[in-house]
């Protein structure tokens, strides 16, 4: 059986192919860039490549994209060539294949301004029937190949899974106040609670998702670390998150003194992550109790994969805003 993996030189893409590969499994990885875990170059905006890296491929993976930092340096069409137009092209692809399951690495960031809840309002509950409001073109682009996986699964039959993954990259945050505001460690520790995910458990739900593919049909899962929060907690996470977590996890405190770091004052939102421990049976194993655990131990909080992966960064250049231009 052969599995293709798109975006191989990326961070899900090289996570997959090294933990397929580490299983036994014969990988195709495709990108556009040269990798070590690349064996394809090339792009998924041409057909005829695409068709040519699926002969008897089983499995599609499709981790291939234009990122949010990425829409300040390239144009509209540039997401709609990549993000849809290629995304199509492996869906058809695919089916003249015979290709058994179909996951699509989609992003929480499809819900674009459903994120962010009014002045005064407490803090949004995402779970999968909140409608997506995307708020940039890396959005749009994202949700209509979500859509054009549903499309494909209704007209022939093809498994399509989507996994809309929350923040798992390793660079500094795309945010200036941010960067500005807090260490690197203390915002991505934070966003444990809420909005972060570990690419070894990104990895795992894209296992699972293909192993459960064809008995789903068609299916979206929120892909996040799971949250110690509970619903009856959003109006106080809003306005005194301190107070909030220090109910969940009270030795952070310490930890947290011991390196000069902070909670954030108030959060905004909370990924779900339910239906996917539910229907796919994944077992997010990173969380923000594991992370002040094993910083309190003097442990990196990272899994092995993520600090082996590393960090590639979105861009060539080097911009006078920081790692991210402004839009």
């Amino acid at each position: 059986m052969t599995v293709l993996v798109t975006g191989s030189a990326g961070h899900l893409g090289e996570a997959l192919v090294r933990t397929l590969q580490g299983k036994g499994q014969e990988v195709v990885g495709l990108d556009v860039l040269a990798s070590r875990h690349t064996s394809r170059v090339g792009s998924i905006v041409d057909r005829a490549f695409v068709q040519s890296c699926l002969g008897g491929v089983t499995t599609v993976y499709h981790a291939a994209t234009l990122h949010k930092p990425h829409v300040a340096t390239h144009s509209r069409q540039d997401f709609i060539d990549t993000n849809i137009t290629g995304t199509l092209n492996l869906l058809e692809e695919s089916v003249n294949a015979g290709v058994e399951a179909f996951v699509f690495t989609s992003t929480t960031s499809v819900f674009g301004d459903a994120l962010v809840p009014p002045t005064g309002a407490p803090a949004t509950w995402l779970t999968e029937e909140i409608a997506p409001i995307p708020k940039n073109i890396y959005g749009v682009t994202k949700a209509a190949a979500e859509d054009l996986c549903q499309l494909f699964h209704r007209r022939f039959g093809l498994p399509a899974v989507v996994l809309r993954t929350s923040r798992f990259f390793p660079e500094p945050d795309d945010s200036r106040t941010m960067r500005e505001s807090y260490a690197d460690a203390n915002v991505k520790a934070n966003e444990y609670l809420f909005r972060r995910l570990d690419i070894e458990d990104a990895v795992s739900a894209h296992l699972l998702a293909a192993e459960r593919a064809t008995g789903l049909g068609f299916r979206r899962y929120i892909v996040s670390a799971t949250t110690p929060f509970e619903r009856a907690d959003l109006a106080a996470l809003r306005s005194n998150a301190p107070a909030v977590v220090r109910r969940y996890a009270p030795q952070y405190e310490a930890v947290y003194a011991a390196r000069g770091w902070r909670m954030f004052p108030g959060i905004d939102r909370v990924y779900v992550n339910a239906r996917a421990r539910e229907e796919l049976g994944w077992r997010p194993r990173h969380d923000f109790a594991q992370v002040i655990e094993r910083l309190a131990a003097g442990e990196d909080p990272l899994s092995p994969l993520a600090r082996a992966i590393g960090s590639k960064g979105y861009h060539a250049e080097v911009f006078a805003e920081g790692p991210y231009p402004v839009e």
